[in-house]
């Protein structure tokens, strides 16, 4: 929640003049925060926010770029939310701003996504999409296992319209349905950082970095003390047969060897000690696991094939006896 709230802060901070990139903040900001009622017979816009400089600089945004002088109203906090709450409601005018946010199209109708003109601009807009979405709906939790950073949905549509804007900027992003309601998930943690420098939250990207490789390092010192356990022995003296072998088998090919079968050879190599999964991850464009090791099963296979046909020493002949490895 402390990571979360000092993003926030920073991207409060982000004031880009131009009016594209402050119309697609605004938009998706009202999109992710709250939506459309209906107050006497007209169509309100409100968003509600935890922040009160959000709302301050919210309403302020409206009045600018729009026109129109919203409302400001503390909510109190209820049982089922902690923390305060602000709300920025426009009555007069609602409907002519929702309008012109893309809320509402020509025919009266709710917008259950996003304006296309929004999710095809350029990558400021889009950049512009995913912080007003972040600011108004958005998590981000700290470096580990289950690292993500998360936005809360109002609609499927608005869902997948974020996820098409972060793939347009080159991050990837997923969608999916946690308690009935959609979100959007982003877990790798280079994604994460890209994701959080693109917003504009430069310094929080920056300790994100930090506090991950602090526990990398953490983590590293933890299994090399803890190295006589005997499952990750195995898996230590799994791997060093692994790449002794892949090394071998494009020692043997040479200039003969097939580039996607080298690509998984480089692979294993450049990555000693990932699982197949995570250097299917690192493969451009990324493979599945079971893709990767059938590559490096078919390099080992043609290698030991050319070995036996030539009466060379084969990939398993590289391959360090178990003392050598302890």
């Amino acid at each position: 929640m402390a990571l979360t709230k000092d993003v926030k802060a920073e991207l409060i901070a982000v004031r880009d003049p131009r009016p594209n990139v402050r119309v697609a903040e605004t938009t998706a900001l009202l999109r992710f925060a709250g939506g459309l009622h209906s107050i006497a017979g007209r169509v309100a816009v409100e968003a509600e926010v935890d922040d009160r400089r959000l709302a301050i600089r919210t309403a302020r945004d409206i009045a600018e770029i729009y026109g129109v002088r919203p409302e400001l109203a503390h909510i109190q906090a209820s049982g089922a939310r902690e923390g305060e709450r602000f709300a920025v409601r426009v009555v007069n005018g609602g409907e002519t701003l929702a309008r012109q946010t893309g809320l509402l199209d020509n025919r009266r109708r709710p917008v259950r996504g996003l304006p296309n003109k929004l999710t095809t601009g350029n990558r400021d807009d889009l950049a512009a999409i995913w912080r007003g979405a972040f600011l108004a709906a958005g998590s981000v939790s700290e470096p580990g296992r289950s690292a993500s950073l998360d936005i809360a949905c109002p609609s499927g549509e608005a869902g997948m319209a974020l996820v098409g804007a972060a793939h347009r900027i080159g991050i990837q992003a997923k969608q999916r349905e946690v308690r009935g309601v959609p979100r959007v998930v982003v877990r790798d943690a280079e994604a994460i950082r890209a994701m959080l420098l693109a917003m504009g939250a430069v310094q929080a990207a920056s300790s994100w970095d930090e506090m991950r490789q602090r526990r990398e390092v953490r983590a590293g010192v933890n299994r090399l003390v803890n190295f006589d356990d005997a499952n990750l022995r195995r898996s230590a003296q799994a791997a060093v047969a692994a790449c002794a072998r892949v090394e071998r088998a494009l020692e043997i090919l040479g200039d003969d060897v097939p580039d996607h079968l080298k690509q998984a050879g480089d692979l294993r190599l450049a990555h000693r000690d990932a699982s197949l999964d995570e250097l299917g991850h690192h493969a451009d464009p990324p493979l599945t696991k079971d893709a990767v090791a059938g590559r490096i099963r078919r390099l080992l296979a043609m290698a030991d094939k050319r070995a036996t046909a030539e009466g060379l020493p084969g990939t398993e002949s590289a391959v360090p006896t178990q003392e050598t490895v302890a």
